[in-house]
């Protein structure tokens, strides 16, 4: 396979211009000596973002690194993934790091896969010194991760992800989704037709797990029941864009309107005037400055909102075994189980 000519080719179809306007400008400003990792399984997706970013940024050949976990699920199938991913970074020269999973037993969830994944990228990037991971999410993911996040209830934080361009700074690197602005199809026609190939993963079509039932079942539905001629996937897309949008706004705000004192207290008369969203971020921002060690459910989150907004004098809320919220007319504090 000439992986060069490939993503030549490819890049043709999808020019530069079709990749998320928020990750071009993000590269516009990246240093030139900056490591772009990114996730390569092998799949559709991973296979187009590694050939488009090769071919759109050639200045950036010698510094991509591309990070396979193999999951050990698949048995021969999964030594396929790495064996596939090997020779495609190995024909266009590009680093590839590959790491894999101790066990063989099925994951208990989705989350359980993500996070081992997750902590394989996290370490290849501190070994690399690298702080840019790139993923192929595409709009396709927009719109499960969309329907998955309204079904157990979501805000504009969490409805408008993945994000193209998501700063972590408390992880010190930032995640980049150049492809969101692209449907899996769109990738898929394109890169066959450039002679391209990529490994089919068989666990994407078990109902085992969430994602797969909305992406198998509930789209497909929801799609061919949009008006004739709409484009249902990009009305999310946009849908996705000004959520992100309202967010950014409502978080400044908070950021603006958050103002504790010197004993990391909360002035409340004034944070009783904004909107219940502000005062909502206003709250995780205290919480994440206290001394406690609390990990609130939405039920008991809630509750310290309403105390918040209310100022019932002298009530107090539990913040985990060693502290507790107390709540005044006039301030909001974090206080010993002790005291």
């Amino acid at each position: 396979m000439n992986w060069p000519a490939v993503a030549e080719r490819l890049a043709v179809s999808i020019p530069r211009g079709s990749l998320h306007t928020a990750v071009l400008r993000w590269a516009e400003t990246s240093p030139p000596t900056a490591r772009w990792a990114l996730a390569l399984s092998g799949g559709v997706d991973s296979v187009a973002l590694l050939l488009l970013l090769w071919a759109h940024f050639p200045e950036r050949r010698t510094r991509m690194l591309a990070l396979h976990f193999n999951h050990r699920l698949r048995g021969r199938a999964s030594a396929g993934d790495v064996r596939f991913c090997a020779a495609l970074c190995a024909g266009l020269g590009v680093a590839c790091v590959v790491g894999k999973r101790e066990g063989k037993q099925p994951y208990a969830s989705e989350a359980e896969a993500r996070a081992g994944r997750m902590a394989f990228f996290a370490a290849a990037l501190k070994r690399r010194r690298a702080m840019d991971l790139f993923t192929g999410h595409h709009r396709d993911d927009v719109a499960e991760t969309l329907f998955m996040r309204l079904a157990r209830g979501a805000g504009a934080a969490g409805l408008s992800a993945p994000r193209p361009v998501h700063d972590q700074p408390s992880l010190g690197r930032v995640h980049l989704r150049p492809l969101l602005s692209l449907d899996k199809s769109e990738l898929a026609a394109a890169l066959r037709a450039a002679g391209g190939r990529w490994r089919e993963d068989a666990s994407n079509d078990s109902p085992a797990y969430l994602r797969n039932r909305v992406r198998a079942e509930l789209i497909p539905a929801w799609r061919s029941a949009a008006d004739p001629g709409r484009d249902a996937l990009a009305g999310l897309a946009l849908t996705r864009d000004l959520l992100e949008e309202d967010d950014a706004a409502l978080e400044d705000w908070a950021g603006r309107a958050f103002r504790p004192d010197a004993r990391g207290g909360l002035a409340l008369t004034a944070l009783r005037k904004l909107p219940r969203a502000v005062l909502r971020r206003v709250i995780h921002r205290w919480l994440a400055t206290t001394p406690a060690r609390t990990d609130l459910n939405r039920v008991g989150f809630n509750a310290l909102l309403d105390l918040a907004a209310t100022g019932r004098t002298g009530a107090k809320h539990s913040l985990g075994r060693e502290h507790f919220a107390l709540i005044t007319r006039t301030r909001l504090r974090c206080v010993s189980a002790e005291t």
